[in-house]
């Protein structure tokens, strides 16, 4: 009954406040809100707090001034509701707009970078569907600081953590000619010699660069800290152009005693090498300013943190603004900081696509799980090719160069025979660099399964046997074709066509190939036999292994024989029935 007459009255309330806007010239202001809000809050006596304030109202045009003191408005309030129709301001009543300590929720894609204000199911850059991570940044008061300081986005301030370093005066353009004059690429580098030292340098394009920012992923357990551990120790020991030099060695995984044992087992007793485990940034980058080190390596950029920034250590936004602050710190100090990047299941580094974009070299170690080699691979290099490549073989003493990397995928012969059916070499480029691989076939005639690849892409294959049945006449149709490549390497580039037919004619002709002879060129669809690059660079290195011949397309036969390699013959043929004519039917 009692909330039945509260509803009445209500109501009658209601149409009684809208016939006084009507009448009255002046907009009268009641604040209906506070009802609600007063109703919420005292419970306890509700429908006297709704007659009191009723009674209040009904004297509202008469003491006008009393009542806007009550509620708390001021002069300048009261002109402003008189002048607004409607009576009351929305943004004061319903909320309060102070946007201090307010937080803002970005949605970042952790592939490419792209940040948005929302969720979207796919990113509107790289349409990758899932990869949109959401994280909060400051506000813009609280990222701005009491003294103007210059800070990031994200809250920290660079000259609270970088204060020690030069300040750089007005920077004018420098004419290039000036810029170059009498630096050398010896001087300007920083040399790392040795066998081991020689191997990286190649990576890198001749050399450590200063103030250079370079990131190293690989799989967990491949050697990334074995890696940069001997790069720690090579630098640290100097060479001829450079005396010994300080090195800071920084782990936020393990702990000094870990790190001086597997150095220890490495044989690694310089005395210029300096461990410290921490993850606190700004903690690290005071410990090299006190060190002013020759280089910087940390271990790794998902465990280092900003107090001042939002988020875990290895979140999107930590990651990147550490990225950042360690960029800025190798620039001005003019010190090369090595990065350790965890990758993801797809291969990926883990972090924001952003993350190898700020960085001045990208470096991947590669290796499978049942083999000691180990690649070291250049994706970005500001400073040199991303054509050159790093061959490394795992030991008890860490990584050794390996001194003949052509030939480190071809497997061992058989003593006791000189030829084996069904297996081919092929000769194939990665980066700067010609490897030696084997591809073995085996024709089943009667099997169930009617082919299988592994190692070559199965598109490629069934393009090859398809080719083999209508332009070199081989019935292959009921045979099981099983197609591997040896120590589990991947055949993906088209110079391995070649080698895919003749494994494929010797298993079902049962004729096996001479040992010595290696296969260069791609297949069309016509039965021709194309040339693929670098011919030179591959029959070079066939002839440096021991080969004896070498089958390459008709097209740059005498191109070849100008080389004068003496040791090696130069078969070329024309398309597949010239190839078996050649190597099947030879003497």
């Amino acid at each position: 009954m009692l909330i039945a007459d509260m509803r009445c009255f209500r109501c009658f309330y209601t149409r009684a406040h809208s016939l006084l806007l009507l009448r009255s010239s002046t907009p009268v202001t009641i604040p209906i809100s506070p009802v609600r809000f007063r109703l919420r809050r005292f419970s306890s006596s509700p429908v006297t707090s709704v007659f009191d304030l009723h009674s209040s109202n009904q004297d509202a045009n008469s003491n006008k001034e009393d009542n806007e003191t009550k509620i708390g408005f001021s002069d300048e309030k009261s002109r402003k509701s008189a002048s607004n129709p409607r009576g009351w301001n929305p943004g004061e009543v319903v909320m309060n707009k102070s946007k201090k300590g307010k937080s803002k929720t970005v949605w970042v894609c952790e592939s490419c970078g792209h940040s948005e204000g929302q969720w979207w199911g796919s990113c509107r850059t790289c349409h990758k569907v899932g990869t949109m991570k959401r994280f909060s940044q400051g506000s813009e008061s609280s990222a701005s600081g009491g003294g103007g300081s210059n800070s990031t986005g994200s809250g920290f301030s660079e000259s609270k953590g970088l204060s020690w370093l030069p300040e750089q005066a007005t920077v004018q353009p420098h004419r290039l000619t000036d810029v170059i004059h009498g630096i050398t690429q010896q001087q300007w580098r920083i040399s790392l010699p040795g066998l081991f030292g020689n191997e990286v340098a190649r990576v890198l394009g001749g050399g450590l660069a200063p103030g250079s920012l370079i990131l190293i992923g690989g799989d967990p357990g491949i050697g990334k800290s074995t890696l940069l551990l001997q790069i720690a120790a090579i630098i640290a020991e100097g060479s001829e152009l450079a005396e010994p030099a300080p090195v800071l060695y920084i782990s936020g995984e393990e702990s000094v005693e870990q790190i001086g044992s597997r150095a220890d087992r490495m044989r690694i007793q310089t005395e210029e090498l300096y461990l410290f485990s921490s993850s606190d940034l700004q903690d690290i980058l005071n410990k090299a300013h006190r060190l002013s080190p020759r280089a910087l390596i940390i271990d790794s950029i998902q465990t280092v943190y900003l107090k001042d920034v939002t988020g875990s250590a290895g979140g999107l936004t930590q990651v990147k603004e550490c990225t950042s602050t360690l960029l800025r710190f190798a620039k001005k100090s003019n010190i090369p900081v090595f990065l350790v990047g965890h990758v993801t299941k797809a291969g990926d580094i883990a972090g924001p696509r952003v993350l190898e974009h700020i960085v001045d070299v990208v470096l991947y170690l590669e290796g499978e799980e049942s083999s000691t080699y180990r690649l070291l691979r250049s994706v970005k290099n500001r400073f040199g090719s991303t054509d050159e490549l790093g061959v490394f073989e795992m030991a008890n003493s860490g990584l050794e160069v390996v001194s003949n990397p052509s030939g480190i995928y071809l497997s061992q012969q058989n003593p006791d025979s000189d030829v084996l059916a069904g297996l081919a070499v092929a000769v194939v480029m990665d980066g700067s660099r010609s490897f030696l691989i084997e591809v073995q076939a085996l024709c089943s005639p009667g099997s169930t399964v009617s082919r299988h690849v592994n190692g070559v892409q199965a598109s490629r294959a069934d393009m090859i046997i398809a080719v083999l049945m209508k332009q070199a006449g081989l019935r292959i149709q009921e045979n099981g074709i099983f197609l591997n490549v040896a120590n589990g390497m991947a055949l993906s580039e088209t110079a391995g066509d070649l080698a895919i037919a003749a494994a494929i004619c010797s298993s079902f002709l049962e004729f096996p190939i001479p040992h010595g002879v290696a296969f260069i060129g791609e297949i069309g669809l016509g039965g021709e036999v194309r040339t693929v690059p670098r011919m030179e660079k591959r029959v070079s290195t066939v002839a440096k292994l021991g080969f004896n011949k070498c089958v390459v397309p008709k097209s740059v036969e005498e191109s070849l024989k100008a080389l004068n390699l003496k040791e090696i013959e130069i078969i070329g043929c024309k398309n597949l029935k010239e190839l078996i004519n050649a190597v099947f039917r030879g003497d």
